[in-house]
Parts: C-alpha cells; structure tokens; sequence
C-alpha cells in the first residue's frame, strides 16, 4: 500500500496529498472501486449531493475494514440548498446517508451568484463546524469575489477551495488568490478528463525520462504547483499508479512546460463560476 503525506489547512486540520474522486461511482460497482481505491492507500473520498453516491461512500468504508477517523470524507452542498436552513439540513442529510456522525470537509459546490444566496449556505457551515458537524469548510468554484464576500460576511476563511485544474486551464491567477488568503487549493478533474493532455510533448517528455505514466506527470505537476489533485478510476492498477507519486520530482523546466500548455479558456465545459448555475 502506497503512503501519502498530508498538508495543514488554516484551521489546523490536516488532508493527505491526493485524494480519490467518486463523480459517477454508484450501486456495487461503486462500492467496490472506491473500496479498491482505499486498499491501495488513498484516505480522501471527495463526493457531492449531486454525484448522488453518498450511502455508497459509506458503505465503502465500512467494507474496507479502515476506522472511521481514518478515512476523511467530503461533500458538497448544492445551489438548491444555499437557504441557510436548507442549506444545514442538507448537510445533517449527508450524514444519515453516509452513516457518519461527522464530516471531514464540506463545500458549497458552485457559488450560483444569480441565485445570490451563497452567503448563506457559508454562515450555514460555519456554525455547522461550531456543532462539530464538519470539521472543515470550503467552497468549490469561487472566484476571489465570491471568496472575498463570505470572508468578510463571516470573518472565516475558507480552509479548501476546490476548482478545475489541469494543464489546459492551470488558473494560475485563481492559485495565486488562494495562497494570498491562506486557502488550499483543491485541483478537480486534474487529468483533464477526456481531453487529458498525455500525448502533449512536455507530458509525454517528462514520462519517458522518469519512467512513469502520462498521468502521474501531471498529477505530480499538480503537487509541484502547490494543489492537491483528486484523480478518479475505475481500474486499480491506474489507481496505485495515480497515487505513486512520490519516488519522482518533475525539473522546473519540466514543470514550466506543462504549464506553458495553457489555453485562453481551457475549461471542459462552460464551467465560468460568474456565469455557470448548478443546481
């Protein structure tokens, strides 16, 4: 089993250095490949409301054998749940479909800043991180106006912001804005899914010269740049390997030129947070 290091966040709390996405892991198949993925070492199970999986994220932990306190957990709430109310029963709702009395880390998933209510779902976290509900709180998708809004409504600073980041789109500007207010970046889709840049020159360069895979090019890129990656697979052999990141470090030129293959809009999809509404 491979081991992972972890970072500190600004509230104290500790998070390993990658993580294991569940997006589209559902029923037993689900079960078992995020089951796989704790055996082969990752500690971090990042899911959401909407990925609509979460009895499923339970259920793997519990199949795995692993304590509780030795598997961190996290969700999202939904831009339907920002209503202060709603907005902490959705979460006491993840819990019961988790089967936890407590989570790891909680995220509002997208700002939604038409609906204008994201400020509330943020008070909501708050004081659910006072019940010891959550341990700690983020949000996922802010801009620096969203983050600065909720800072100076609350006085607390988000410990997480997780956002699309891959070689395509590596947000420099967005990183930059997290480290300045002491908030860690979380890096979503940071393979670049369908559109994974592995036969890129700077990539595939990098992999032959340290004799690994396209994918933990990347991935240790992520890491070099600060941010923790949460890859996701189905297939346990490319899940240790996603995880085997730490017996190789990428060269500054190396890692400059993942970066240099940035696009003006690199993003998968129409995902611009001034604009995008998820519900």
């Amino acid at each position: 089993m491979i081991e992972v290091g972890s970072y500190q966040l600004n509230d104290g709390n500790s998070l390993p250095l990658v993580g294991f996405g569940t997006v589209s892991l559902r029923g037993e198949d689900g079960v078992a490949v995020m089951r796989a993925a704790l055996e082969s070492g990752y500690r971090l199970l990042d899911s959401a409301v909407n990925y609509g999986n979460e009895e499923e994220v339970g259920q793997a932990v519990r199949a795995s054998g692993l304590a509780r306190e030795d598997v961190l957990l996290t969700t999202k709430i939904p831009g339907r749940h920002h209503e202060y109310d709603l907005a902490v029963e959705s979460v006491e709702e993840s819990l019961r479909r988790i089967g936890s009395d407590y989570l790891d880390l909680c995220l509002i998933h997208w700002p939604n800043p038409s609906v204008g209510r994201y400020v509330e779902a943020w008070r909501a976290l708050v004081d659910l991180r006072e019940r010891g509900l959550v341990r700690s709180i983020g949000v996922s998708n802010f801009t620096e106006q969203h983050l600065r809004v909720v800072i100076d409504d609350s006085g607390v600073t988000p410990a997480v912001n997780q956002i699309e980041l891959h070689p395509y789109f590596p947000q420099a500007a967005m990183r930059q804005v997290n480290a300045g207010l002491g908030i860690q970046t979380q890096s979503w889709s940071p393979l670049g899914k369908r559109s994974a840049p592995f036969a890129e020159r700077p990539v595939s360069q990098a992999a032959a010269a340290h004799g690994v895979t396209p994918a933990q090019v990347v991935l240790r890129w992520q890491l070099q740049l600060g941010a923790l990656p949460i890859p996701k697979s189905a297939d346990a052999q490319r899940q240790r390997e996603n995880l085997d990141l730490f017996g190789f470090e990428l060269t500054d030129a190396e890692a400059m030129a993942i970066s240099g293959l940035a696009r003006d809009d690199g993003r998968l999809f129409g995902g611009d947070p001034d604009v995008h509404e998820e519900m």
